[in-house]
Order: C-alpha cells, then structure tokens, then sequence
C-alpha cells in the first residue's frame, strides 16, 4: 500500500484560515460507511445521528501556548516549541534555528520572565532544556508563550487563536488541538446528555507529530510518533456500558480513537489506564471498540486520512473527499466535519 494511494487534490482557498463565529454551525458531512450514501448537514444536526444509549468520547486535553519566541546572549532571535515535559522544569522542544543551540546555550523570553539552557541535544534534532522562573510555570507560560496553529493557518487572528481550545478542555499538556472537537458548544453538550446520550473523557496530549509528513513510500514501513494518555475508571466504565447494553461508542477526533484502540481488548471493553501509545491505524485494520467517528478533513497522504480510510473504505472516503472540495468544504484544523457512522 502506498502513501500515494491516500493523495487528493486540495485547493489552497479551501484550507479554513479562520473559525466559524459559531463553532455549531461548521458544514457536516455524514457518511453511512455500510450503504455508502453522503448528506450533508450543518454540525449542530449531529444531535439527530446520535440515538439514546450511545457513548460519545472526547479528548479533553487543553492546548498550552507553547510556541516562545526568544533571544540568545548574543541577542540572536530563537523560537521553542514546546513538545513533552520530560520532568519537572524540564522539556523536550523542537527549537529554530536548530543547528545554533549548543548544549549550555542559554535563551531569555518575555524580558527574561522565563530562561531556558539547554541541556542536550536529542533524536531528531529537538532539544532537552530546564526552565528557570519565578511563581508557577503555566502562568508564566501564559504570559509569554503563542498557541502553536498549524502552519497551514497563516492568516489568524488573536481572537482566532483563543478558540483553538474546546470549550471542554481541562488538563494543560497539548502542542495541538484535538480539532473535531472545535465544533462542539457547552449548549450543544448539554442537549445531547439530555437526548441520553453519555460523554466520556479521555485525555491524550497531541504532540506535534500529528502534523508529521509521511516520508517513506509505503505506508507500512511509517514509524507513529508516541503521545501520552489516560483514561479514568467512571470514563472506561461508560464506555463498557453502552458496549454491554449493545449501543455504539463514537469517538470525538483521531485521538480519542486511537485512546480507545490502544487500550481496549478483543472485544472493546475498557479498564483505567495511562500510558504511550504509538498505534498505526491503516487500511486493514480491524477495530475493536469504536462504531463510529466524528472528525476534521485531513491532510493529503496523512496517516489521519488513512486512519479514517481504514474505517470507511480508502475508496469511499476519497470519493468523499473530492465531493468536499467540489462542494466547497472548508478543510483543516478551523475546517469542517465529518461524521463516519
């Protein structure tokens, strides 16, 4: 199977630059992955394709603004993005220009709120730093850091950049957002709980891996870079339930599915757990415990793109993809949805 088998045309206006005013009313796009039919809908109808019993799971990680802009001693312009804490004060960052930063080189942000030196250079080519600071880190780190956008978002605005956060974001670790969630609105939440529909939480810290190209020419041979989750019991024991009771479990995002798939057995039932996970869903897959997903419009040969063609059929999703672009769906990150039922 090749990376090219996963391409599309995509024109550059239809990558969405800005969120919708409001996050409901995003276009969707329904596909019935068993009769092979496509409607399209606007976001908030989702209400209508959930039935009573069904277990809706969400990724409620939060994005921390971890790209920093900096200077040298030498006064030298260096940019951080934070990637994974490692301990403590201590991170893993992928930093620009790279071949710069020495070990022992020490950067200032924000008028020297916050120092960095780092400490050595690791895998790839990103680097280990320790933090120096006074009072707590997320705070200073609200002070002088920018949200990591994508770098298809070239046009954003500050006020873009606050809502690249579900409104259901709790725990601080993400480089990125889990994006299917953009689309939800706490009124939107509260009617489908009140439909008896139940929402369960996993947390997965997006790493800037999710935006990784696919550079080999077979997409078996593609390393998946690692993101750390959990899921708690009351979280997993939801799950479980609607699974017992013969109800489907739909997973908000590509990182809530990969949670469910990594942790879940043969039979896609859950326990509490926390870890890495570096699962690789591709077509011939076999999924265990999600019935369904609502997601973004991915990349052209991404592994996200063949994530959902691995539970909708490569085919039908790229013929799914070239009816979006026809009909002018907004792509990406700020884009539209899709709901693979």
């Amino acid at each position: 199977m090749k990376v090219s088998d996963f391409n599309y045309e995509l024109p550059q206006e239809l990558i969405a630059q800005h969120p919708y005013d409001k996050r409901d009313e995003a276009r969707l796009m329904v596909l019935d992955k068993k009769n092979k039919t496509i409607e399209h809908k606007v976001f908030k109808d989702i209400i209508d394709f959930l039935n009573p019993g069904d277990c809706l799971v969400i990724n409620n990680t939060k994005v921390i603004p971890a790209r920093l802009l900096g200077l040298k001693d030498t006064g030298a312009k260096i940019e951080f993005l934070l990637l994974k804490r490692i301990e403590e004060d201590t991170w893993e960052a992928m930093v620009r220009p790279g071949h710069k930063l020495k070990p022992g080189t020490k950067v200032s942000f924000g008028d020297g709120i916050l120092k960095a030196e780092v400490l050595d250079v690791l895998d790839g080519g990103n680097r280990k730093v320790v933090f120096e600071y006074d009072g707590i880190f997320n705070e200073v780190l609200d002070k002088v850091g920018l949200m990591p956008l994508p770098p298809y978002i070239t046009e954003a605005t500050k006020e873009d950049q606050k809502k690249y956060q579900t409104v259901y974001a709790k725990y601080d670790g993400s480089a990125a957002a889990p994006t299917a969630g953009l689309h939800f609105t706490k009124e939107l939440l509260k009617q489908i709980e009140e439909k008896g529909i139940s929402i369960a939480n996993v947390t997965l810290h997006v790493g800037i891996g999710t935006f990784r190209p696919v550079k080999v020419e077979n997409v078996e041979e593609h390393e998946m870079h690692s993101e750390h989750f959990y899921i708690k019991k009351e979280d997993a024991d939801k799950i479980n339930k609607a699974k017992e009771d013969g109800h489907r479990v739909i997973a908000v995002g590509t990182t809530s599915c990969r949670v469910l798939e990594s942790v879940s057995d043969e039979n896609g039932m859950m326990t509490e757990f926390e870890g890495d996970t570096s699962i690789f869903i591709y077509p011939g897959y076999k999924f265990k415990c999600i019935d369904g997903l609502i997601t973004n419009f991915h990349l052209p040969e991404s592994t996200l793109i063949m994530l959902v063609s691995s539970l909708a059929g490569r085919e039908y999703i790229l013929k799914a993809y070239n009816e979006a672009v026809k009909e002018k769906y907004k792509f990406f990150s700020f884009g539209d949805a899709m709901f693979i039922k």
